[in-house]
């Protein structure tokens, strides 16, 4: 039996739900792919506000799903193999904790060791404007390997609706981790 490769999905309260309730769709349909999902209380709230969905709703789209304050989780330790996380939407609180290893929750606990174990990570930062503080956490994390992808639209795709643009950036942050998108989105290929 082939061993599945593992991404871990989190969910913060920033706005932009459907970040990763979209990005738990597309993995639910790629065999390949097992996913671990945990979810901030904050994130539950604004779930509900945004999406009109439920803590259980969005479990069942996930293959795991850990509660924010396990910290004796799978995904709390370096030894269980994933290729990586992406917390989408990310909150500047979960910014701050993750650019300065501030573990107190399974999400922030959980980017420490993706960073320590040199895996992929990438944070999806919904805030607007930025202070210099946001900035300043951005460039930290950065500088520890992970990535800060805020989702912003790509107008030259011309989308006509919300959820192609929504699956243009899901499709661009999955491409990053070699989940297949085919369907998601066209990368850009010149004039």
């Amino acid at each position: 039996m082939m061993q599945k490769k593992r991404l871990i999905i989190a969910m913060t309260g920033a706005t932009g739900a459907i970040y990763g309730v979209r990005m738990l769709q597309v993995l639910r349909e790629q065999e390949e792919w097992e996913t671990h999902f945990v979810i901030s209380s904050a994130g539950v709230v604004n779930l509900k506000y945004e999406m009109d969905m439920k803590r259980s709703e969005i479990a069942e789209l996930a293959d795991v799903t850990h509660g924010i304050n396990d910290i004796a989780a799978s995904i709390a330790s370096g030894g269980f193999k994933t290729e990586g996380m992406i917390v989408a939407p990310c909150s500047m609180k979960t910014l701050a904790a993750v650019a300065h290893g501030f573990g107190d929750n399974l999400i922030s606990r959980a980017a420490d060791v993706v960073l320590k174990e040199r895996r992929r990570l990438v944070l999806m930062p919904r805030e607007t404007p930025l202070n210099l503080i946001h900035i300043r956490n951005m460039a930290v994390v950065a500088e520890a390997g992970g990535i800060v992808f805020p989702p912003m639209p790509a107008f030259y795709s011309k989308s006509d609706s919300m959820l192609a643009m929504v699956n243009e950036t899901v499709g661009r942050v999955l491409d990053m981790f070699g989940v297949n998108v085919e369907g998601l989105y066209k990368p850009w290929e010149g004039m």
